[in-house]
C-alpha cells in the first residue's frame, strides 16, 4: 500500500498533517455539475473529490479527505496553454504535513514552481507536464489525461522524469444507461512500480484504486469489481519478470571464506563455508574444514559478509513489484500487518505456482470497528460475534495473525483474542480508542505495533479522547520529550512486557520520518536512495514530517523522538523481544537497524531483530531466520561487513529465496531503482 505516487494529495506512502494557511472554508466550492469522487476502501468512505472546468478554461479540483486523523483540505486551479499543458496551477490548503501552498508558471519559455519541499526553474518547450508535489486528484487527472492524448502515450515531466502509459484491458460497469466500458492503463516513470488507473472511452479518467480509491460516485459500489480485473491485469506481467530474475542451481553452491551472521548465537564469524544444495542448507562451518562438493559453483566471499535473509516484520505489501523491491536488499521474508485479504491470497497461490517472485510473506488479518477513523482496507466488524467471525476467517485463510486497530471496541477484545488463541493466531495491532497498553496486553495482546503506543502508556488520560485519531501521533510528539521513562506507568509497562515475552514491533523509521524532518528534508531512510529513484518519487520523500501544532517547535518534536530512541534501548535492555519492521514504502529496513544501534543495540543484536527473532514470532525458527544446517536457503550476501557498519546490508550483491539465486542489481532494476543505494 505504500508508494510515492501523489494521487488526491495523497503520497501513497500515506504518512503525511497541520495549520493551513487558506482556511477549508475558503477553498474552491464545487458546482453541481463538478464531477464527484467518492474516496473509498474496504473500510468505508474516506472523503470526497470534485472535478470541473469553469467557462473560461481554468481546470479546478477541490478535495477532503481524512484517514484515521489525517486530515488533507485542499484545492486546485490552472489554467492551460494552448496545447493543453499548465501554463499555470496553484494548489492550496492543508495537508497532514501543513501548509500544501505550490504554485507553478510559465512565461517567456520558462518555467517557475515553488512547493512545500522546493523551488525551481527549467526551460518549457511547451511539451512538459508539471507533476505537482500535492494538491486533490484533480491534478493527477490532468496529467493521465494529457498523458493518453499524446500519441506515443508518453509524457516528459517537470521538475524532472518521463512518463509512459501502456494499456492492459477493458470491463464493463454500470448498469442500464449507465454501463459503460473502461480502459486500464498502467503508468510508467511516475512511482518504482506501474502507476494504474481507468479512463473511460474519450480517455478521461474514470477511476483510480489501489486499495484505497477515486470512484465516481454514480459507480462507487464498482471498486471491488475493479480491483479484481486490475489485480488479474497486472498479475500478467509477473510471470515472465520472474522467470527473467531467477537462476535454479544445477548443482551445489558454496559461500566460501565469507563472513557469517550466526543469527542463533548472536555473533559474527570469520573464514566460514556454506553450502546449498536443493533449496536447503547443507553445510555450515570454518572455511579450512567444510568440505565443498566436486561441481559446486564456489562463490568466492573475501571482503563479502553471508547473512540470513531478511526480514520486515511490518510490511504492508503494495503490488507484485514489492517482491522484486524487497528481494534487492535481502528481505526474505515478510510480515504484512493487514492488507486486502484477498490480493494476499492471490499473491500466496501464485508464488506457489512460481509465477509470482516474492519474499515469503506471513500475513495478519486487520479487523477494525466501524466510525470516521476505520482503517483503509479493514475487515469491519460491527458487534463482538463479527469480530470473532472475521478472526475465524483469517485462519481459515491460513493468516498468522490478526491485527486489531484503534476504532475496534475493545469491550470485544477478551473474547475475541481467546478465539484467536484457541486457533493458534498471534495478536497484535494498535491500541483500541480509550484504553492504555496494558489493558490490552492483559487482554492478551502477544505484540505491541509501533512505538508510539509504548508512549501512550504514560501520556495524560485527555490524550486518550482522540487516541485513535491525529493523538496517537500528537501526544507522544508533545508529551514523550518530558517523560519519565522511571516512573511506574512505563517501568510497570516494559517489565510486563518482558516478563510475558510480549513483542514490539516499533517501526522507528517511521516515527523518525514523522518527527524529525522538515519539508524538503530527505529522511536518513530514503537518502543513502538519492538519485537512484524516479523524480516524483524522491519529491515524494522529501514531503517532510508532521506539522508541528502551534504551541510546540519542530525542535520539541525531535527532543520527543530522541526520548522514543531512549525508549526503544530500555526495552531491550530489560529483555523485551524486538522485531523489526518499518511500516513504510519497502527499502527502510536498514535504516531501522542502524536506529537500534543508536538504542544500543550491538551489531549483531540489531541483525536478529531482523532475521532469528521475526521467524520465532511466526514459529519458523526451526525452517528460516538462520544459517544453520537443514534450514531453507534464505540468504544475502553482501558487500562489506555490517558488525562494523551495519549500512552495509544495503549493499547486497547475490540473494537466495529457498536456494534459488537472485542477482541484487537485477532486482533493483526491475524494481525500478537506476543503480545501487549509497
Amino acid at each position: 500500500m505504500k508508494r510515492s505516487v501523489y494521487f488526491g494529495g495523497v503520497a501513497v506512502l500515506l504518512a503525511t498533517t497541520a495549520a493551513a494557511q487558506v482556511p477549508a472554508a475558503d477553498l474552491a466550492k464545487p458546482p453541481a455539475t463538478a464531477t464527484h469522487f467518492i474516496i473509498e476502501s474496504t473500510g468505508g468512505k474516506h472523503g470526497d473529490s470534485y472535478v470541473w472546468t469553469t467557462a473560461d478554461g481554468t481546470r479546478m479540483g477541490r478535495e477532503s479527505m481524512n484517514l484515521r486523523g489525517q486530515v488533507w483540505e485542499t484545492d486546485m486551479s490552472g489554467k492551460p496553454g494552448a496545447d493543453g499543458f499548465p501554463a499555470t496551477m496553484t494548489i492550496r490548503g492543508v495537508a497532514p504535513t501543513g501548509d500544501v501552498a505550490e504554485t507553478f508558471a510559465v512565461a517567456d519559455g520558462t518555467a517557475t514552481w515553488t512547493s512545500p519541499i522546493d523551488k525551481g526553474q527549467a526551460p518549457f518547450s511547451g511539451h512538459a507536464f508539471y507533476a505537482s508535489q500535492g494538491g486533490p486528484a484533480a491534478t493527477n487527472l490532468w496529467l493521465l489525461e494529457q498523458l493518453l492524448a499524446s500519441p506515443d502515450k508518453s509524457l516528459d515531466l517537470l521538475p524532472g522524469g518521463k512518463a509512459h502509459a501502456a494499456k492492459l484491458t477493458s470491463v464493463e460497469v454500470g448498469e442500464g444507461k449507465a454501463k459503460q466500458t473502461v480502459t486500464l492503463w498502467a503508468v510508467s516513470g511516475l512511482s518504482t512500480s506501474p502507476f494504474p488507473f481507468w479512463a473511460d472511452a474519450k480517455d478521461h479518467v474514470f477511476a483510480t484504486t489501489f486499495g484505497i480509491g477515486w470512484l465516481p460516485e454514480a459507480y462507487a459500489g464498482e471498486q471491488a469489481k475493479l480491483e479484481k480485473a486490475q489485480a488479474a491485469a497486472l498479475a500478467e506481467q509477473a510471470p515472465a519478470l520472474a522467470k527473467s530474475l531467477v537462476t535454479i542451481p544445477p548443482a551445489p553452491v558454496a559461500f566460501v571464506n565469507v563472513k557469517m551472521f550466526d543469527a542463533d548465537r548472536v555473533r559474527f564469524l570469520t573464514n566460514q563455508t556454506v553450502v546449498v544444495d536443493k533449496g536447503l542448507i547443507v553445510a555450515v562451518g570454518p572455511a579450512a574444514s567444510v568440505k565443498v562438493p566436486s561441481g559446486a559453483q564456489v562463490i568466492e566471499g573475501h571482503g563479502l559478509t553471508l547473512v540470513p535473509g531478511l526480514w520486515d516484520c511490518h510490511m504492508h505489501v503494495g503490488d507484485d513489484y514489492t517482491g522484486p523491491q524487497e528481494l534487492s536488499l535481502g528481505v526474505t521474508s515478510v510480515r504484512d500487518p493487514g492488507n486486502d485479504d484477498l490480493k494476499t491470497i492471490d499473491r500466496r497461490e501464485r508464488a506457489a505456482k512460481g509465477v509470482l517472485l516474492f519474499p515469503h510473506v506471513y500475513p495478519s488479518s486487520l479487523i477494525d470497528g466501524k466510525g470516521p477513523y476505520t482503517a483503509q482496507v479493514a475487515n469491519v466488524a460491527t458487534s463482538e460475534a463479527e469480530a470473532i467471525k472475521l478472526v475465524d476467517r483469517a485462519h481459515d485463510n491460513a493468516f498468522t495473525g490478526v491485527k486489531f486497530y484503534g476504532t475496534f471496541d475493545p469491550a470485544w477484545l477478551p473474547a475475541t483474542i481467546a478465539e484467536a488463541h484457541k486457533l493458534g493466531l498471534h495478536v497484535h495491532g494498535h491500541i483500541p480508542h480509550g484504553i492504555r497498553t496494558s489493558v490490552a496486553i492483559a487482554d492478551g495482546y502477544d505484540e505491541v505495533t509501533h512505538i508510539n503506543w509504548i508512549v501512550m502508556e504514560g501520556v495524560p488520560e485527555s490524550a486518550l479522547a482522540t487516541d485513535n485519531g491525529i493523538g496517537r501521533f500528537e501526544a507522544p510528539g508533545r508529551y514523550a520529550k518530558d517523560m519519565n521513562l522511571d516512573s511506574p506507568a512505563m517501568t510497570g509497562l516494559i517489565a510486563t512486557m518482558a516478563a510475558k515475552h510480549i513483542y514490539s514491533d516499533p517501526t522507528m523509521v517511521t516515527f523518525e520520518a514523522l518527527y524529525v524532518p522538515d519539508n524538503g528534508d530527505l529522511s536518513p531512510a530514503y537518502a543513502p536512495f538519492a538519485g537512484t529513484l524516479p523524480p516524483t518519487t524522491e519529491r515524494g520523500f522529501r514531503s517532510g514530517g508532521f506539522a508541528v501544532p502551534k504551541d510546540l517547535t519542530r525542535a520539541d518534536y525531535r527532543a520527543s523522538w530522541a526520548k522514543m530512541v531512549t525508549l526503544l534501548g530500555k526495552m531491550h535492555k530489560a529483555g523485551v523481544p524486538i522485531v523489526a519492521g518499518t511500516d513504510g514504502s519497502g527499502i527502510e529496513i536498514i535504516r531501522e537497524l542502524e536506529i537500534y544501534q543508536q538504542a544500543g543495540f550491538t551489531p549483531a543484536e540489531a541483525l536478529a531483530a531482523a532475521t532469528i527473532v521475526p521467524a520465532r514470532l511466526v514459529g519458523q525458527d526451526k525452517h528460516t531466520g538462520s544459517i544453520k544446517v537443514g534450514k531453507t536457503a534464505d540468504l544475502a550476501l553482501v558487500e562489506g561487513d555490517p558488525s562494523v557498519r551495519i549500512g552495509d546490508l544495503r549493499q547486497t550483491r547475490l540473494v537466495m529465496l529457498d536456494g534459488k539465486l537472485l542477482n541484487a542489481d537485477a532486482l533493483r532494476t526491475a524494481a525500478g531503482y537506476s543503480g545501487r543505494p549509497k
